[in-house]
């Protein structure tokens, strides 16, 4: 594979994984009653909206055009997971449990996807373990609501 298409593949992979972040972040905030979890979880989300910028700009410089987040069917697969999930439950608790989950599984994402794009570009390894930092800032944000 070419040097551009490897890095094109790359920020993709970072991009979507924050991308499942803030979509479900968005679907979720306005089912939040509690102001300081609303705002915990609001803090989270700037966190991932940053790092999508850099992805941006990252591909911006490099002239990657393809920049894509998740794709339609994604996005309403998580929409309808999260109303599913919170149509009789709308807790702190159901609410940090969905999002634990998601970033739990962000996290395991941002480490398949360091192995598998080893040696490609430093500059996205770097914003690759931001949000590996972010989603396990979160998750220890997000535990205390579980009690």
């Amino acid at each position: 594979m070419e040097k551009q298409e490897l890095l094109m593949d790359y920020v993709n992979a970072i991009y979507q994984n924050i991308n499942a972040g803030t979509q479900s972040i968005e679907d979720i905030l306005p089912k939040i009653e509690d102001d300081a979890f609303k705002k915990v979880v609001a803090e989270i989300q700037s966190d991932y909206m940053a790092l999508a910028k850099e992805c941006e700009l990252f591909a911006k410089s490099e002239n990657i055009k393809g920049i894509k987040g998740n794709n339609w069917f994604e996005k309403a697969r998580m929409w309808m997971s999260v109303n599913m999930s919170t149509m009789s439950d709308k807790s702190n608790r159901k609410i940090a449990e969905l999002l634990l989950l998601g970033s739990f599984m962000g996290y395991i994402t941002c480490v398949k996807d360091l192995s598998d794009h080893k040696g490609i570009s430093t500059e996205l390894d770097e914003i690759l373990q931001r949000l590996k930092d972010y989603q396990k800032g979160s998750i220890e944000k997000l535990l205390p609501y579980l009690d």
